[in-house]
C-alpha cells in the first residue's frame, strides 16, 4: 500500500490555476477567485472530488457523494456568473452535508440500519437555502446514529477517522463533516449540534463550529433526535467562512416551530471587529481544572491571554449549576429521544422484517427495531422511557427540567457583568478509537463544556487554539454568547484567529501533518 497522502499536498499540487491551492483555499477566498475569473465552480468541485475518492477510503468522511448533481449545480453557478447574474457571497462554494438533514433524491440515513436507503423526498429548509444561494451539495457525511454519540463511532456503516491521527476518533456526532474539512476533501460542511455535536469534532480537528441560538436556523427537515435541543449550524476551517454559512442558513422558517422570527445577527460584519476593547469576557471557572488534559488547560490559558492582548477584560463567570448539566442532559435527552424515535416502528417508518403474514405486530416491531437500531440508540431509548415512565417522571425527568433552568438563570445573571463567556471546548484532545467504546460514562465526559449551552439555547462555538504539547493534537475554544447574539461569538472567535495566527505565521490547518502521521515537532 503506497503512503498516506499529506491534506495539504496531496491534491493541491495537482490541481491548481493561476497559483490559487483549490483545496486548501477559504471559502472567501474561492469565491474571490471565482468572480476574478481564475476559478470556476466546475474546476473547484471536481477537485473536492477527486480529494474523496482519493482519501475518504482512510477518513471515512462521507456516507454518500452525489458528483453527478454536484457537477451540475457547479456548471450552472459557472453559466450564470458568465451571465453576470448577481450570485450569493458563497455560490459556486461545495458543501457537505451531515446525513441527518433530508436532501430530495438522496439517500439520508441518520448513518442508521433502521433508514438504510431511504431516499428523501424534500429538501430541508437550512439546505435549500444552500442551494437557492448557489452552493455545491457535494454529499452527506457520516455521524453517530441518530447523532447519538460524542465520537462518530456508533454509525452503523463505521467510524469516521481523525485526519490528524487515523486512529483517533473525530469527535462526534457530527465527526464526517469536520473529518472532511480537515482532510480538505470540502471547504464547508454543515452539521447539528444537540450537546456538542458541532463543537467537540471542531475541537478536535482544529476547525471552527458554531451552534446559532436555539431557534436561530431551522430544523425543519432535519432528522429529530432530541427537539428542544438539537439545532443547526456552520461548520468551516476559518471564522469568516462560518460567518457566511451561518448568514445563509440562519433566519426564521415558519415550518419549523421553534424558530425564532427576528433579523439573523450581523455576523458576518463581526467577524472584522477583531479588536476586543471594551468586551467583558468571563472564564468560566466550573468547567476547567481537574480532569482537565495539562495541553488542554495550557493551550486555553494562552488563548485567555491572546484575547486579552486583544483588549477583553477578563473576568471571572461563575456558572455554578453548570456542574450539573452532565446529568440532567443525560435525562433530558433521552426522553426526547424515546419519543423521537417512537416513529419508527416498522409500521410508519423505517426498517421492516419478518412481515410474512405468521408474524404478529408486536413481533414484526421488536423484530425491526432491534435490528434496527443500534446499542447506543437502544440504550438511550431505554434510559428515557424510563425517566418518563408512571412513578420515576417527576423524580428524573422532571428534575433534570428544574436543573436546566438553574443553568439558565445561571447564564442570565453572568450576562450581567459578562458579555461572552469563554472555556475549553472539551476535557482532551481526541481519544482512540475503541477507547471508550465499553464505558458509556467516560464516552459521555467529552460533552462536559459544550453542553451547557445547550440546556440554556444561548450562542456558542468553537475555535482553534493550537495543538496540546503531549500528543500534537488539536485543542478548541469556546466561546459562549447571549440568545441572539451569535455575533459576539463570531467576534471573540475572530479576534483569537487573528492573534493565534499572527503568532503562527498562518493558519493552524496549513500546517497539518501527513494523514494519519504522527505530529509535528513544532507543536503551535
Amino acid at each position: 500500500m503506497s503512503e498516506p497522502q499529506s491534506p495539504r499536498t496531496s491534491m493541491t499540487d495537482a490541481v491548481t490555476t493561476g497559483g490559487a491551492e483549490i483545496l486548501t483555499s477559504s471559502a472567501t477566498d474561492l469565491v474571490a477567485a471565482m468572480e476574478a475569473g481564475q476559478l470556476s465552480s466546475v474546476e473547484i468541485t471536481q477537485a473536492c472530488l477527486d480529494r474523496i475518492e482519493a482519501v475518504d477510503r482512510q477518513v471515512h468522511a462521507f456516507l454518500t457523494v452525489d458528483a453527478e448533481r454536484a457537477l451540475r449545480q457547479a456548471r450552472e453557478v459557472d453559466s450564470r456568473r458568465a451571465a453576470g447574474q448577481r450570485l450569493g457571497p458563497l455560490a459556486g462554494v461545495p458543501l457537505a452535508v451531515k446525513d441527518l438533514f433530508c436532501y430530495q433524491g438522496m439517500v439520508t440515513t441518520a448513518a442508521s440500519r433502521m433508514l438504510a436507503g431511504w431516499v428523501s423526498p424534500y429538501t430541508s429548509t437550512v439546505v435549500q437555502r444552500c442551494v437557492d444561494a448557489g452552493m455545491v451539495i457535494l454529499g452527506k457525511t457520516n455521524l453517530d446514529e441518530f447523532a447519538m454519540g460524542s465520537s462518530t463511532e456508533t454509525s452503523a456503516f463505521g467510524p469516521t477517522h481523525n485526519p490528524w491521527d487515523l486512529e483517533r476518533i473525530p469527535g462526534g456526532s457530527g465527526g464526517g463533516s469536520a473529518a472532511a474539512l480537515a482532510a480538505f476533501q470540502a471547504p464547508l460542511a454543515l452539521g447539528t449540534d444537540t450537546g456538542g455535536s458541532i463543537r467537540l469534532p471542531a475541537a478536535l480537528t482544529g476547525t471552527v463550529g458554531v451552534k446559532p441560538t436555539y431557534g436561530g436556523t431551522s430544523r425543519y427537515g432535519v432528522i429529530a433526535m432530541a427537539s428542544s435541543l438539537d439545532q443547526p449550524g456552520p461548520c468551516a476551517r476559518t471564522v469568516a467562512d462560518a460567518a457566511l454559512l451561518h448568514q445563509v442558513i440562519a433566519g426564521y422558517d415558519p415550518m419549523d416551530q421553534t424558530s425564532i422570527p427576528r433579523d439573523v445577527p450581523p455576523v458576518v460584519e463581526a467577524c472584522r471587529q477583531i479588536d476586543l476593547a471594551g468586551m467583558r469576557l468571563g472564564v468560566v471557572t466550573g468547567l476547567s481544572g481537574q480532569g482537565y488534559a495539562p495541553g488542554v488547560t495550557q493551550r486555553f490559558e494562552e488563548a485567555v491571554a491572546a484575547l486579552r492582548g486583544a483588549g477583553a477584560a477578563g473576568i471571572e463567570g461563575a456558572c455554578p449549576h453548570c456542574a450539573h448539566a452532565l446529568g440532567a442532559y443525560y435525562l433530558i435527552q433521552p426522553a426526547e429521544v424515546s419519543s423521537n424515535l417512537a416513529r419508527y416502528d416498522a409500521m410508519r417508518y423505517g426498517l421492516r422484517l419478518d412481515d410474512d403474514g405468521e408474524h404478529s405486530a408486536e413481533q414484526v416491531m421488536a423484530a425491526s427495531r432491534g435490528a434496527g437500531f443500534g446499542a447506543e440508540a437502544k440504550r438511550r431509548i431505554i434510559l428515557g422511557t424510563y425517566a418518563l415512565s408512571s412513578g420515576y417522571y417527576d423524580a428524573y425527568y422532571g428534575s433534570a427540567q428544574k436543573v436546566r433552568t438553574l443553568i439558565s438563570r445561571d447564564f442570565e445573571a453572568a450576562w450581567a457583568t459578562c458579555d461572552a463567556l469563554i472555556s475549553p471546548t472539551t476535557p482532551t484532545t481526541a481519544f482512540r478509537i475503541g477507547e471508550r467504546t465499553d464505558d458509556p460514562l467516560a464516552m459521555y465526559q467529552a460533552d462536559l463544556c459544550t453542553i451547557p449551552a445547550n440546556l440554556a439555547g444561548i450562542a456558542t462555538g468553537s475555535f482553534p487554539a493550537g495543538l496540546a504539547p503531549e500528543d500534537g493534537l488539536p485543542v478548541g475554544l469556546q466561546v459562549m454568547a447571549p440568545v441572539l447574539c451569535d455575533d459576539r461569538v463570531y467576534r471573540v472567535g475572530a479576534a483569537l484567529e487573528a492573534q493565534l495566527e499572527a503568532a503562527w505565521g498562518g493558519p493552524l490547518l496549513a500546517s497539518i501533518p501527513p494523514l494519519g502521521a504522527a505530529a509535528k515537532e513544532d507543536v503551535r
